[in-house]
């Protein structure tokens, strides 16, 4: 039993990988909202680097750089109620991370070696405690391997697009097929990265939410997670 009166195998962590714009982050909020645990967006974390060094004109080919600088940050989550703020040096990196520009680079900055090392180590320390929520696209196979929960989530490259287009339509000037084929072409970059590349876990539970709407996939992964901490109890 942990000092807040919880036993320790009531609280687990959830890892859900999946390919750009399969909805990860608003599923990882709200079922850490219905688990009451910490989330944790990793991608907003990746985001934020990129924008950092977009903004400060250091480009995805400038390694050591890269790495210089990324090893001086000081980056934070802030939990809002529909949205977690990631801060870089105390300041608030999130009206920027979700813009086409970000989109469209930050494989670039994320498969950096230096970049994913950090982070990871950062997303590590965030789930000794255990109750946490973790999204990306290395949550289960690299950062949290021992995760109790592990999600594959995903959905057709045309879902996944008609869903990013609906998020940006009133703020960014993009086509419906531009989207299809960024993120066809970030599904190629993910999966075919040295480091740890975008894949399932062989323990993951694949779900598949072509056909699903936000609630319903909520629901199959906290309904899953209930399973197994009701199955650990049994085993006691």
């Amino acid at each position: 039993m942990d000092r807040q009166g919880t036993h320790t195998y009531d609280r687990i962590n959830v890892a859900i990988d999946g390919p750009a714009g399969a909805g990860k982050s608003t599923v990882a909020r709200l079922v850490a909202r219905e688990l009451s645990y910490i989330y944790v967006d990793t991608g907003a974390m990746y985001r934020a680097i990129t924008w950092y060094m977009i903004r400060e004109g250091i480009s995805a080919e400038e390694h050591e750089l890269v790495d210089q600088r990324i090893q001086d940050m000081n980056i934070d989550l802030l939990p809002e109620k529909d949205v977690q703020k990631v801060l870089i040096n105390g300041e608030d990196m999130t009206p920027h991370i979700r813009s086409l520009q970000v989109s469209g680079q930050v494989s670039q900055y994320s498969k950096i070696e230096g970049v994913r090392s950090r982070l990871s180590q950062l997303q590590r320390q965030m789930a000794l405690r255990k109750g946490v929520v973790m999204d990306g696209r290395d949550i289960g196979t690299t950062v949290l391997p021992d995760a109790e929960v592990k999600i594959f989530m995903t959905a057709s490259v045309e879902e996944r697009a008609l869903r990013r287009y609906k998020e940006l339509k009133d703020t960014e000037t993009v086509t419906l097929q531009q989207l299809e084929h960024d993120i066809a072409a970030r599904d190629r970059l993910d999966e075919g990265r040295e480091i740890s590349p975008l894949r399932r876990a062989e323990d993951a539970v694949l779900l598949d939410t072509t056909h699903m709407d936000i609630g319903q996939a909520v629901e199959a992964i906290v309904s899953h997670c209930r399973t197994y901490v009701d199955g650990e109890r049994n085993h006691l």
